[in-house]
């Protein structure tokens, strides 16, 4: 079943790379799942020519029967799982996003959906809606999952944020002399090069984004952050934008589920709810 799905995957991107994000796997593993399927059917599906592919003529013939044989499959598996439909609310989340934007939002939809009980996952791995119990998934990324309803919720930025009295003391930030006064914070996924291209690695590095928000709260430095890990923050007045430049992140927040999924009340109920919270997720102001 799995070097089926590779199959299907890489003969729609006819790229291992952008086939293997699409399923949550190593390119090599893909790459692995389809030379297991050749050697298994005793037939090349690929050309390769460096990192360029493309289907065979038997591989192009195999192509529909295998997709469709996949659907039967999964709309079977669907039917027989129509007990989902009851018990909680399975949604997939970056923990990140559920600690500083998600979670304090959560009270209002148990106020308007008391009959809906939430179970949420956190994880940076793409969900396999065919092997989990999860119903729908909020994405960071650039959305055009196969095979998945996906609609953009909200758009982010990166933004340079310091403790309110940090910001009065350092002033504000626009360039690399600027950034010399203060200790920096970043996640690996926002470094500070990703705000000044020409800016070579420096100040303190942590893997968790939401942990570089809270060290910037305790005036731990200057931190870049994604706008919606910190809005609600600043909102309060435990942080503050400490420059007027503020850049698209480059991938966005998107509701995410197979599309048969969409027709379950409690599914439905949580994304018209999630729709309205994104709305009401103002941009930073430089951006309005």
């Amino acid at each position: 079943m799995g070097s089926l799905r590779v199959f299907v995957a890489v003969a729609e991107h006819l790229q291992f790379t952008r086939a293997a994000e699409s399923l949550g796997v190593t390119v090599s593993a893909a790459s692995m799942q389809v030379q297991a399927l050749e050697q298994y059917l005793g037939l090349s599906l690929f050309r390769r020519q460096g990192r360029l592919i493309e289907l065979t003529a038997q591989g192009a013939q195999l192509l529909p029967k295998i997709r469709h044989g996949l659907t039967s499959l999964q709309d079977a598996i669907d039917d027989a799982r129509a007990v989902r439909g009851q018990g909680p609310l399975r949604i997939s989340v970056l923990g990140s996003f559920l600690t500083q934007w998600l979670i304090g939002r959560l009270p209002q939809f148990e106020t308007l959906h008391p009959g809906i009980d939430l179970s949420i996952d956190t994880s940076t791995a793409l969900v396999d809606f065919r092997k989990s119990e999860v119903h729908a998934a909020i994405r960071l990324g650039g959305g055009g999952w196969p095979g998945l309803y996906c609609e953009k919720i909200m758009a982010e930025w990166l933004v340079p944020v310091c403790q309110p009295a940090l910001l009065a003391k350092y002033g504000p930030v626009n360039d690399h002399s600027d950034l010399k006064r203060y200790r920096l914070l970043h996640s690996f996924t926002e470094p500070w090069s990703d705000w000044l291209l020409d800016l070579p690695p420096s100040g303190i590095g942590i893997d968790d984004s939401a942990a570089v928000v809270r060290a910037a709260e305790t005036g731990g430095g200057l931190a870049l952050a994604r706008w919606s890990l910190v809005a609600d923050e600043i909102r309060r007045g435990r942080l503050a934008v400490a420059s007027t430049k503020v850049i698209p992140y480059g991938r966005d927040y998107y509701f995410v589920c197979p599309p048969k999924h969409r027709s379950m009340p409690k599914v439905a109920a949580f994304h018209s709810w999630l729709r309205i919270e994104a709305a009401g997720h103002l941009p930073p102001k430089s951006m309005a």
